[in-house]
């Protein structure tokens, strides 16, 4: 009977949502100061009255995929009640340090009670996971199906979390449909000028569709060669599409979920399939070059794009409280995905420099 291997994508996946929940947890990084409160002075102070039950269920879901990743990043090493301690303290010890550390920013409001929901979201994370660890990582579960589906090896995993994070960036209704890249916040430059109706239509097209090309190549390039790799990109595709509509639902308003359905998304969706097709039939050298020339061209196009003024006039109702902090968390991600994506391009077409030789040999 083979042994059971620890799987990378799952510790992946645990690191990198443990970095989303610190962005969010300390968003903006910034006006930091000792308030003159004493340290952990928190945990002793009277709970919030009413309670806010919005709050409350927030901190408990935000959490929750923590406690489930912590488990599944520790089997089958850790297992049972051992998994299920690892996967609470992990929670209890983040949101406690989360809490102590927004003592120092004006912005946060350290909180006994998000540190009790937290910790609760963490437990039952955990909870979950122990039922559904075999499920998953078990060789005849989901872990089959990833090595089914995908080219094997840790770096691919990496491309994967990638790629997980670009479908969370379209739960964020901010920017324009699949857009990421923009850098006129991070270094105070102006939004781009304003164009004629005809021209921010095609520049919203030309945003969704070189960043819908490139992240739907980058799959096709994860994809193993026996395996639909059209099938595998569409539904990548579609998983975008449906996480955008939920995004605008949740954030905007539920009779607004199709807000962002206009001419230039439209235009732009169908000329990424399109290409995509053809695309999916590459050899992987060409759509590597093909991924790497999409990202360029989607981080210039992103950067030229003229503000929406409907999004801003919708967005100045949801920018505030926990909104605030999910805003930041994709914000930062969004600038930083193009640019850890170009590098993951350079990693991936070094392996295959480096396989080629070893072939050559094996010849």
């Amino acid at each position: 009977m083979a042994r059971e291997q620890p799987v990378p994508l799952a510790r992946y996946l645990f690191i990198a949502y443990v970095l989303l929940v610190v962005f969010a947890s300390l968003h903006p990084f910034s006006g930091w100061h000792d308030r003159g409160l004493p340290a952990f002075s928190f945990l002793a102070a009277p709970l919030n009255r009413p309670v806010p039950a919005f709050d409350v269920v927030v901190n408990v879901l935000g959490y929750v995929p923590l406690g489930f990743l912590a488990v599944l990043a520790a089997y089958p090493r850790l297992r049972g009640g051992r998994a299920l301690a690892l996967g609470a303290v992990c929670s209890v010890l983040l949101s406690f340090a989360l809490e102590s550390i927004q003592l120092y920013l004006p912005t946060r409001t350290s909180s006994n009670l998000d540190l009790l929901a937290n910790s609760t979201g963490g437990l039952l994370g955990a909870l979950a996971a122990l039922r559904a660890t075999r499920p998953l990582m078990d060789a005849g579960g989901l872990q089959r199906l990833r090595n089914d589906l995908f080219l094997p090896g840790g770096r691919v995993d990496l491309g994967l979390v990638l790629l997980g994070l670009w479908l969370f960036l379209q739960l964020s209704p901010e920017t324009l449909l699949f857009g990421t890249g923009d850098l006129r916040d991070l270094f105070k430059g102006p939004s781009g000028k304003l164009y004629p109706a005809d021209v921010f239509l095609r520049v919203e097209a030309g945003v969704a569709c070189a960043n819908g090309l490139a992240a739907g190549l980058l799959a096709a390039c994860l994809t193993e060669r026996r395996q639909p790799v059209r099938g595998v990109v569409m539904l990548m595709m579609a998983a975008a599409l449906a996480a955008h509509t939920l995004g605008f639902g949740l954030f905007i308003s539920p009779q607004d979920f199709l807000s962002w359905v206009t001419p230039g998304a439209l235009y732009g969706v169908a000329g990424a399939i399109a290409l995509l097709m053809i695309g999916a039939a590459l050899p992987r050298t060409a759509q590597l070059a093909l991924t790497g020339f999409a990202l360029l061209a989607a981080t210039a196009i992103v950067n030229l794009a003229p503000a929406n003024p409907y999004n801003a006039a919708a967005f100045s109702l949801w920018q505030q409280g926990h909104s605030l902090n999910f805003n930041g968390v994709t914000r930062v991600v969004a600038i930083i995905w193009p640019f850890a994506a170009m590098f993951y391009l350079v990693l991936l077409a070094a392996d295959r420099g480096q396989a080629k030789p070893q072939a050559d040999r094996l010849l």
